[in-house]
């Protein structure tokens, strides 16, 4: 006898999604909310870290989130770096200065710029996918938390504006600069560990005695640092170093040291062109 069983249709609701992709919302949070990056640019972000693990790189995510913020910042700015290779605005794909270090530790395969180069278009086609089935519609209400944020961010006006005009016309001494503004940033390739000494050797060597602090990547005691923050007496150390470059790279004792500008906060609009994602977000309500 033939069934009358009616199919009945399965539905899966936003709390359900949001569940499931609760190891990605916390990292996507992280990055949108916490490190104040542009929470357009993190989505994309996002989106090429998925299509990462779905082509066998195992757990980017989960293991992204053991790290400390500096460094999920630092490995969001190379992915940064990797989508405008696969989105056909990075030419220069062999440059030193468009290296990514610390992907390249962090993976526990081999990946580089040139790998983003020769796929780049299963990887748009990956990148896209990974926004559409999984970013809209697991991030999609972070993303438009963080927008509004950023918008109120901009139209506040500051409070001690009375203050300011109040100031003196004429001030004998420059005001001083703040530590972030004299702070490098260094990236060490995995496998060829460096040592605070040999960093405090070669900037003494180079510019005298330069250094206010030099904080290493805390590390076990048989695990390799990946990074370390440094903090100039003067900025024009920096502009020294860098001479006019966004990113330097210097061998120390052999070893390949990248070496850029440290920015604590992003909130600039993102530079990446957009992804060809669906329009479905409720952007109504951003405002």
């Amino acid at each position: 006898m033939a069934s009358n069983a009616i199919a009945i249709p399965f539905v899966v609701t936003q709390e359900e999604v949001n569940l499931f992709h609760a190891i990605d919302r916390e990292l996507y949070t992280i990055l949108a909310i916490l490190l104040c990056r542009d929470p357009v640019e993190s989505m994309q972000v996002m989106a090429l870290w998925l299509w990462l693990e779905r082509e066998g790189f195992r757990n980017v995510v989960k293991r992204m989130l053991s790290l400390p913020l500096i460094l999920i910042n630092e490995l969001a700015d190379e992915t940064v770096t990797c989508l405008n290779c696969i989105n056909g605005t990075l030419f220069s794909f062999l440059s030193e200065s468009h290296d990514i270090p610390l992907l390249q530790a962090f993976m526990a395969e081999e990946i580089s710029i040139q790998f983003f180069h020769e796929n780049r278009q299963r990887a748009a086609e990956g990148v896209t996918k990974a926004g559409h089935t999984v970013c809209i519609k697991a991030l999609g209400d972070i993303m438009i938390q963080a927008i509004q944020r950023n918008i109120a961010h901009q139209n506040s006006t500051p409070t001690n504006q009375s203050q300011v005009m109040l100031s003196p016309p004429n001030i004998r001494h420059p005001p001083p600069v703040p530590p972030p503004d004299r702070t490098m940033f260094l990236t060490f390739s995995k496998g060829y560990p460096v040592h605070e000494f040999e960093v405090r050797h070669f900037f003494t060597r180079a510019y005298g005695d330069c250094i206010e602090s030099l904080q290493m990547q805390e590390v076990q005691p048989c695990e390799q640092a990946l990074f370390a923050r440094v903090v100039f007496y003067s900025a024009t150390t920096i502009e020294a170093i860098l001479n006019g470059m966004s990113k330097a790279k210097f061998t120390i004792n052999g070893k390949h040291v990248w070496v850029r500008k440290f920015v604590a906060r992003r909130t600039s609009p993102s530079m990446l062109p957009p992804m060809m994602w669906p329009q479905n977000l409720p952007v109504s309500s951003i405002s």
